[in-house]
């Protein structure tokens, strides 16, 4: 079982009213060295933020087709929303009533084949622009062609 995804930023604050939005809630506050960090649970999962000192932009993961690295978190949202495009309609509000800015779409959500299913996949920026994938599961791609 995975315990936990540590993300490095350049301002906590910042990351932790970004991913609240998200439907995250603060668990643990915490200093880990003399830097600020915090657990943060939602959508499934647990995630980590490390305040870094004197930050250096990331490398662009989305962008670079030539990076190589840890390339994006997935959150599968099938049971948690209709359909992509709604739920990002939705953060859009949520984003604007927590006066926050708007998360950057990467991606707009875009039908993809995997396997035998048809997902619906997008893509957002963190405040620190580290990519984030959505995902949604349509049907299954042999019951489409029935």
């Amino acid at each position: 079982m995975l315990h936990h995804i540590s993300i490095r930023t350049a301002d906590i604050h910042r990351s932790i009213a970004f991913y609240e939005c998200l439907g995250f809630t603060v668990s643990e506050r915490f200093t880990t060295g003399y830097t600020l960090a915090c657990w943060l649970e939602g959508l499934s999962g647990r995630l980590e933020l490390i305040q870094i000192p004197e930050p250096k932009p990331a490398p662009d993961a989305f962008g670079d087709e030539h990076y190589v690295g840890y390339y994006h978190l997935s959150f599968d949202l099938t049971e948690l929303a209709p359909d992509l495009t709604t739920w990002i309609d939705n953060l859009a509000t949520i984003f604007a009533a927590a006066a926050q800015p708007a998360p950057t779409v990467l991606l707009a959500p875009a039908q993809q084949i995997i396997g035998a299913n048809v997902y619906e996949v997008a893509f957002l920026a963190d405040p620190d622009r580290l990519p984030l994938e959505f995902i949604h599961r349509s049907r299954s791609a042999l019951s489409s062609n029935l």
